[in-house]
Parts: C-alpha cells; sequence; structure tokens
C-alpha cells in the first residue's frame, strides 16, 4: 500500500522531518498541524503520514484503536523508504508516532539513512500507570534525539522523567505547565499553546542545526 503524505515547508530545506500521528488522532488534527507550521516556520520540510488504521477511519470504515506499536514498525519504515528527499531525514512523531520512530531509528541511523530523531510529547508511560514504562530501548538509543514534552504531560511529567535511565544522546527540552498536547493551563500560567509551540520550533531548529553540521 501506498503512503500518503502531506508536506509543509520549502522543498530545498536543510532537513526533512518525517512525522507520524498519535494514537487516538491523525495527521490533520489541531495539534499535528500546529507542530507543522511551527516547525515550518524554520524553514524545515515537515511531512506527515497516517497509518492504516487511522486512514481507513476516514473512509467510513468503523473507528478502532490502534494497534500496538510493535506492529506498526513496517508501515513506518515503507513511509521511509516511499519518502524521496535528498537532504538531511530525521523521523519521529507525535506521542504514539514518535514512539514507533524511535523503535526503528538506531537501525536507521547506523545505515546512515536518518539523521536524528524527534518526538513531541513522548508516550513514557500510559497515564496513571507510571509504573508501566516504555523506556527500555531508550537507555542505549544511538540516535540524536530531542524529545519536546510539557512538564506535567499524563504520560511523563518531569518529575518523572527526571528519574530515568535515559540514553545521553536524547536531549529534553521542556515546556512550562504543558501537557500532553503541550497546552499550559490559562488560569495559571502566563504561558499559551501558542507560545509552546513557537518555543518547541525554535527548540527544534537549533538542535536540527547542532546535528546537520
Amino acid at each position: 500500500m501506498t503512503t500518503s503524505f502531506l508536506k509543509i515547508g520549502p522543498e530545498r530545506a536543510r532537513a526533512t522531518l518525517l512525522l507520524a500521528h498519535s494514537a487516538g488522532a491523525g495527521l490533520d488534527s489541531i495539534s499535528m498541524t500546529g507542530i507543522a507550521e511551527a516547525l515550518a516556520e524554520h524553514q524545515l520540510e515537515v511531512v506527515r503520514f497516517e497509518f492504516q488504521y487511522m486512514a481507513a477511519s476516514r473512509s467510513g470504515g468503523s473507528r478502532k484503536p490502534p494497534p500496538r506499536a510493535e506492529k506498526l514498525i513496517p508501515e513506518y519504515q515503507a513511509a521511509v523508504d516511499e519518502l524521496q528527499s535528498d537532504g538531511p531525514l530525521i523521523i519521529g512523531g507525535k506521542s504514539m508516532g514518535g514512539r514507533v520512530a524511535s523503535m526503528i531509528a538506531d537501525d536507521l541511523f547506523e545505515a546512515d539513512r536518518i539523521t536524528g530523531l524527534l518526538c513531541v510529547g513522548y508516550p513514557f508511560h500510559p497515564p496513571k500507570k507510571p509504573g508501566n514504562l516504555r523506556t527500555q530501548h531508550l537507555e542505549n538509543l544511538r540516535t540524536p534525539t530531542l524529545i519536546c514534552q510539557g512538564t506535567r504531560d499524563p504520560f511523563g511529567s518531569i518529575d518523572e522523567v527526571s528519574g530515568y535511565a535515559l540514553s545521553s544522546s536524547i536531549q529534553l527540552h521542556w515546556l512550562e505547565d504543558g501537557d500532553h498536547d503541550l497546552k499550559p493551563r490559562k488560569r495559571i500560567s502566563c504561558f499559551t499553546q501558542e507560545l509552546h509551540m513557537k518555543a518547541m520550533g525554535t527548540a527544534v531548529a537549533k538542535w536540527v542545526d547542532q546535528i546537520c553540521r
């Protein structure tokens, strides 16, 4: 099955970012669109794609829960194979999309097919289940990685993640009071989701410059 891509940003960008969506929202969700637009503002090409289970729900099929992340690995690998990119390629995604990308990152990095891994709102554990960690493969990750995370993300807050044994190749960029979509609380925060998206875009752009030298 051919992968359909949604692209934004210049074609002759200094890097291309291939991003997959979260478990419950597709490539054109408010969150994914906000991420893509924030990155494109920094002259990065952003390419989004959907896993088949999500695409099927658009064509009138019944809405089904997502498969286990491991089951989506072949689809992500196929998207990498089908994407035509002349410059540096960075893979990643929002939540589950970033998790799936992290599972194939090292093999692609060692084959010199990607330059880095970007995760926005990484699902370190299911909400309210902090003991069910999804971090084992992150302990020895060799791919240069940036994770942008809200400090109160229910999938991994700053207090929780600070105690994890993560690879030194992983950089964390925290967005103050942000939730899983980097959205802060209106009443007690001086930040907004828009400001956090812009800050995320700036952090990613600086990181891309570092790893693409």
